[in-house]
């Protein structure tokens, strides 16, 4: 059962809350019975799993594009402290311990920030497309993601979607982190870096898999609620295969609803409702 009705708090509740759950972090990093990885290794694994890229810049409503040029400057640094990390079995991937926080002592500076349904400038915006572009690879290998937030509102139309909505994985240091699990037999590497125009990523394993997926959307649905707004529904489904193209199995990965922020257009009521 899903709860998306606008809820106002207080500053004071928000500032506690982030305290509260930020203390909870630094202690399940530091003294929980996770192993969390941490090597970087100059030396590439030989086969690739999946590969995948997104755009650099693209054009927002009402956004300046100072945000999207700044956003490429935050993505260069986390990007440093990501790219090569070796997940060996039985451990724990943390993007946010992996990253640390974002300051503009190590030189991140404000983009973009999601907020409460709408959008500022903040040090360190933009990381959010490292996040899900990490997540969406990870839907396409054998590895677990064990902590994962969905986007709680739709926050801008689509335009040019190649991925189903709800695919991705929003961040907020530490709190809400995206963590992924080697419960495989053989260790991966993420690969991530910028050229003029992409994002790009893969994850990387010394062995052959004997397996692929496909992921896809169920049940996509706009709702009109009774309070007035509209919430966004769908579910994400994930098929394996074997080398041979045989399905191996069709599993529910996870489920979306999330506050849309604009008005939905007449044909999408009628054909989603």
């Amino acid at each position: 059962m899903y709860q998306i009705k606008p809820v106002k708090r207080s500053r004071v509740r928000i500032t506690l809350g982030k305290m509260w759950y930020t203390s909870l972090r630094y202690f399940d990093w530091y003294f929980g019975k996770k192993k969390y990885c941490k090597k970087i290794s100059g030396e590439l694994m030989p086969n690739p799993v999946f590969i995948h890229k997104t755009p650099l810049l693209r054009r927002l409503k009402n956004v300046h594009m100072w945000m999207q040029y700044n956003k490429i400057i935050n993505l260069k640094i986390a990007v440093g402290r990501l790219n090569s990390v070796v997940i060996n079995p039985g451990e724990t991937f943390s993007y946010w311990k992996l990253i640390g926080r974002p300051s503009a002592g190590k030189g991140y500076v404000k983009g973009m920030v999601l907020f409460n349904g709408g959008f500022r400038s903040g040090i360190g915006g933009g990381l959010c497309q490292l996040s899900n572009l990490i997540y969406w690879m990870t839907l396409h290998t054998p590895l677990t993601v064990t902590e994962r937030h969905r986007h709680s509102y739709d926050v801008f139309p689509d335009s040019d979607r190649k991925q189903p909505f709800g695919s991705g994985a929003t961040c907020v240091y530490n709190y809400r982190d995206l963590q992924i699990y080697n419960g495989t037999n053989q260790p991966f590497q993420l690969r991530v870096y910028l050229d003029d125009k992409y994002l790009h990523g893969e994850w990387r394993t010394t062995q052959k898999l004997n397996q692929c997926y496909e992921v896809y959307e169920k049940n996509h649905a706009i709702t009109h609620e009774y309070w007035g707004g509209y919430i966004r529904h769908n579910q994400i489904y994930r098929k394996a295969y074997n080398r041979d193209k045989e399905l191996l199995c069709d599993e529910f990965i996870t489920e979306n609803h999330a506050l849309m922020m604009y008005e939905p257009l007449l044909e999408q009521r009628i054909g989603k409702n």
